[in-house]
């Protein structure tokens, strides 16, 4: 019987669709416990005071989950990965220009996690033994990553996570938790008023947008998923729980422990003791799940441009390329990039829902697979919700932001990805509509 860890991009048959609502939770939920997510949090304060930041992480977690869910379950529908079933709203060729971008985002953001969970626990080294190992540290996880990969989003959730993973998670979180809220100035912070510098809108604009990053790779996963339904409420819930779990404790830590940085983490929770410290290890170890998602991902976005290509050859390529470039590559001088090319995912997003809305709620195989060439309306309308998207807040390299300001761009105050949404998803529903699929 075929076996799921290297299931290419036909649709996977009823026999491999495994995911219950459960599983589907669990691995959306680790996903959701994330260090990048964590220090997120630190950015809605103090600008925000501490109930207007706990009211944008629950409002944007609603909205951000509910997009998430509903891209979960049009995966589970389609049953394809999420770059093919991008063939059904911009068709065939259409599909390539998107599996490009998320190839290219999903390889760095790779990277970026792998530097990220190697400098936190080089950090947490230095402080515990005296030595930062930071390489050594960087081919572990890299090599974790791989592992996972290769294994497989279905052993992943129903061996990994559902039977091991998931308690030290939760105890770890439960234990970060407790010494967040044991630090000082807590019962101040509820008192004292935001600074400025962002409005709540904008606090949700960002909640929403950071949720909404899982949106290309959702469907990658959620293909294996046994029902529609299931699927969404696995997905959505999962993340949600998980997500607004870390913003809250984001915020927290900026007023009780002064922390806003992931490499300062480790050094404040090692102060802790032993508890503290292996808490913060099963977070490290859990952060490795989303270098392992984008590894995934963009094996398995390469295969909508090459499905001769086979699966596992292109995750070791996918894997090696990313640790080496978190030993080579100081991230932080093209994240800006990363940014830039996330901006795209928001209104890609809003074609495809608008589409699948069209289709009647349900996508068949001749959707996907037997779609024209090129859709280019629908292609202009994702151009457009992108466009907005930059309009209202130009994001990207110095030379790219220097270009949109040639367009005197204006800031609404209600931050950029909602309206490009709004606009993609509204322009697509009329070329789906009027264009009878095919435009």
């Amino acid at each position: 019987m075929e076996r799921t860890p290297s299931w290419g991009i036909d649709p996977v048959p009823e026999r491999l669709r495994v995911l219950g609502p459960l599983d589907s939770g669990l691995l959306w939920g680790n996903l959701g416990v994330s260090l990048l997510v964590l220090v997120a949090g630190t950015y809605l304060v103090p600008a925000l005071s501490l109930p207007q930041a706990l009211l944008a992480i629950v409002v944007g977690g609603l909205i951000g989950n509910t997009m998430l869910g509903l891209a979960g379950m049009i995966g589970a529908d389609g049953r394809v990965p999420s770059m093919v079933l991008m063939r059904a709203p911009l068709g065939r060729q259409g599909s390539w220009l998107p599996t490009v971008l998320n190839a290219a985002q999903c390889i760095g953001w790779a990277i970026f996690e792998l530097l990220i969970i190697a400098t936190a626990a080089a950090a947490l080294s230095q402080e515990v033994f005296g030595f930062r190992g930071q390489a050594a540290w960087t081919i572990l996880f890299g090599g974790i990553a791989l592992a996972l990969a290769l294994v497989g989003p279905v052993d992943v959730a129903r061996k990994l996570i559902r039977k091991y993973v998931v308690w030290a998670v939760l105890a770890s979180l439960v234990y970060l938790t407790w010494w967040t809220l044991a630090g000082d100035g807590l019962g101040a912070a509820f008192d004292r008023p935001g600074e400025g510098g962002m409005s709540v809108f904008a606090g949700i604009d960002l909640v929403v947008a950071i949720t909404v990053s899982w949106i290309p790779l959702v469907a990658d996963y959620s293909r294996f998923g046994r029902t529609r339904r299931g699927t969404f409420w696995g997905v959505g819930v999962g993340y949600l729980v998980a997500s607004v779990w870390m913003w809250t404790l984001g915020a927290l830590l900026f007023f009780t422990r002064d922390v806003t940085d992931p490499a300062a983490l480790p050094v404040a929770v090692a102060a802790g003791g032993l508890a503290a410290m292996l808490a913060l290890v099963a977070v490290l170890v859990d952060e490795t799940d989303e270098a392992f998602a984008n590894v995934y991902s963009a094996g398995v976005s390469v295969q909508n441009l090459a499905p001769q290509l086979p699966q596992r050859p292109l995750l070791v390529g996918v894997a090696v390329a990313a640790t080496a470039g978190a030993l080579a590559i100081d991230l932080l001088a093209y994240e800006s990039f990363l940014i830039l090319l996330g901006s795209f995912f928001v209104p890609l997003f809003g074609v495809l829902l608008a589409d699948w809305l069209v289709a009647g709620r349900r996508y068949l195989e001749e959707d996907v697979f037997g779609a024209p060439r090129v859709r280019g309306g629908m292609v202009a309308a994702w151009v457009a919700g992108f466009a907005t998207y930059q309009w209202l807040h130009p994001v990207g390299p110095s030379w790219w932001v220097d270009v949109v300001e040639l367009t005197h761009p204006h800031d609404l105050g209600i931050g950029a990805t909602l309206p490009s949404f709004v606009v993609a998803s509204a322009l697509g529903l009329a070329v789906a509509a009027f264009g009878g699929r095919r435009l």
